[in-house]
């Protein structure tokens, strides 16, 4: 029987015996390199999202921004895991092509739908955000761009969209930050993830406890890399008058 003790064992907290099986370690590694992957892709893939749409929401055309303020009130007021399964069950089952052997295959893979929803999940958060930036920019520092000369693509991509990044740094690193922690929705569908790797590790051989330590240590390394970059580039963007 244990007791309170056991419990206190170093070994109880940190048994990384996973590593030394060359099995087990190949799939974890399998699921860490695909976590990754998906969390890389969907980081590129919201940013451009983001910007594209703060962009589209200052233009003249009120088809356009309605058509955007529909798609962020969607994306951000439906649960992500609800919109993964819509993508992969609902749109997934019409998006079909006929394989060799004659049997209808998926056109998208549980893969590619958990960038898809996923991108579009954090890009709509994106837009919001660098809307919010881009508002913050001073209307005289605008004004005087115009008087330069500069046309309104000239003015948004060296003037605007730079001081909007820099202002909405802070909003920006939290959204991708749980970005990457949401991407263990991707689970759900069977892509093969840190936490698919796992669950699949722990139910064959009965180690949840120690699968549970490594799965915490994996996330908390790869988020702090992700926060050191940020801040990085967060240092890099850094003058005087604009978020510090």
């Amino acid at each position: 029987m244990e007791t309170v003790l056991d419990w206190l064992r170093p070994d109880w907290f940190f048994d990384l015996s996973v590593v030394g099986d060359d099995y087990n370690r190949a799939r974890y590694l399998n699921g860490l390199w695909m976590t990754v992957k998906l969390s890389v892709i969907c980081i590129l893939l919201s940013l451009g999202i983001g910007i594209l749409g703060a962009a589209i929401q200052g233009a003249k055309s009120r088809a356009l921004r309605v058509s955007v303020g529909f798609f962020v009130a969607f994306f951000r007021n439906t649960p992500p895991l609800v919109q993964l399964y819509f993508f992969y069950f609902a749109i997934g089952t019409i998006l079909r092509i006929t394989g060799e052997n004659g049997l209808p295959q998926p056109l998208v893979s549980s893969f590619g739908w958990a960038i898809i929803s996923l991108s579009l999940f954090a890009g709509a958060l994106n837009i919001e955000i660098f809307r919010s930036g881009v508002e913050a920019v001073p209307k005289a520092t605008i004004e005087a761009a115009e008087a330069l000369g500069y046309t309104r693509l000239q003015i948004y991509r060296y003037i605007v969209l730079p001081l909007a990044l820099r202002i909405s740094m802070s909003a920006l690193g939290t959204n991708l930050v749980n970005l990457v922690k949401t991407t263990t929705l991707a689970y759900a569908i069977a892509v093969p993830e840190l936490l698919y790797v796992a669950a699949q590790i722990w139910s064959e051989d009965l180690n949840v406890r120690e699968m549970m330590n490594v799965l915490l240590l994996s996330y908390v390394g790869i988020v702090a890399v992700l926060v050191w970059v940020l801040h990085r580039w967060e240092k890099a963007l850094r003058f005087p008058g604009y978020g510090g």
